[in-house]
């Protein structure tokens, strides 16, 4: 090979590799977009064939690849968004987003290493405030555009004037509606309790809940909490939230003698933050997000739909009770 063939080639692959180091970033922002790992591994590839579908000449023309891929990633998310709308009015139950799954002891505090697999979507998401479960939700409550607006400028730091190239907007509109999105968050959300707090009270609702003891559940519950479930009309779950701390112990409670005693309950983090999973005769069935406010847990979101465990159950049985 001569040295121009050679420097062509070290080109080549150093663009390559330029590319395919945008694919943690577009995960990251595609799953906070669509709240769904599944729909954001769909969303990245289609931004990826894209890519590869242009010949070599076209691609060098583009002055940035990474903007171009967090642009047409985002347009997809946005039709993508406009698709899920319909299709969670027929849902059935209520829907929350898929659970995020971390390899991280949160048990002892100590951060976790990295998955042996790294194509896993879920090692490809840094955790932050902006995927806790109760974010993800808020979000839901948004226009796509709102929550385009906020995600792109908030959470990665783009600049309006882009923002508004990549969704076709002005500037100033781009910025109003992240005023709006963040409006809403600042509503639905009070300030998160520190972590090792939040760890505390999950852990001692685990332990009153192994325990089946409803008076410690409801001191540990906000008198006005609220619990969601998430079967997907797959698998049985409450198809509207159970409101107050008193109700949600006894039906929590309910549970486990229904289970007649093959659950077992296991601390770990969930997008982020303590949470709970649920495993009955060593498979899972659910994950427990929570949010946590003062002294007392606020909000329970129960994820039971299988679709949205294989990151849970991966490795494992997949067989159900």
């Amino acid at each position: 090979m001569t040295d121009h063939a050679k420097s062509r080639h070290d080109e080549s692959d150093a663009g390559l590799d330029a590319i395919i180091s945008e694919r943690r970033r577009l995960i990251g922002l595609a799953y906070r977009l669509l709240g769904s790992l599944a729909e954001a591994e769909d969303a990245v590839q289609e931004t990826y064939t894209r890519w590869y579908a242009m010949s070599r000449r076209q691609q060098d023309a583009i002055e940035s690849p990474g903007a171009w891929l967090t642009t047409v990633a985002t347009r997809v998310c946005l039709d993508l968004l406009g698709s899920a709308r319909v299709r969670r009015e027929r849902y059935m139950g209520e829907w929350i987003p898929e659970p995020l799954a971390e390899r991280t002891d949160w048990i002892s505090g100590r951060p976790g290493t990295a998955a042996t697999d790294p194509a896993d979507p879920a090692d490809r998401v840094t955790l932050d405030e902006s995927v806790s479960m109760a974010f993800l939700v808020a979000l839901e409550a948004m226009t796509p555009a709102q929550r385009v607006a906020l995600i792109l400028h908030d959470v990665f730091g783009y600049p309006f004037a882009e923002i508004g190239g990549i969704t076709g907007r002005t500037p100033a509109a781009c910025r109003e509606l992240a005023s709006a999105a963040r409006r809403r968050v600042r509503a639905s959300l009070p300030p998160a309790a520190p972590a090792a707090h939040q760890t505390g009270l999950v852990r001692d609702f685990k332990e009153a809940w192994d325990a089946q003891d409803i008076n410690a559940l409801v001191r540990l519950l906000a008198p006005g909490a609220t619990f969601t479930a998430d079967g997907g009309g797959v698998v049985a779950a409450a198809l509207h939230p159970i409101e107050g701390g008193e109700g949600i112990a006894r039906y929590l409670t309910g549970l486990a003698v229904r289970a007649s005693g093959g659950l077992t309950v296991l601390e770990r983090t969930v997008n982020g933050r303590a949470g709970l999973v649920i495993e009955h005769e060593g498979v899972t069935v659910a994950v427990y997000a929570f949010d946590v406010t003062d002294n007392h847990i606020t909000h329970i979101w129960a994820v039971r739909n299988p679709d949205k465990l294989r990151p849970w159950t991966a490795g494992r049985s997949t067989s159900r009770s």
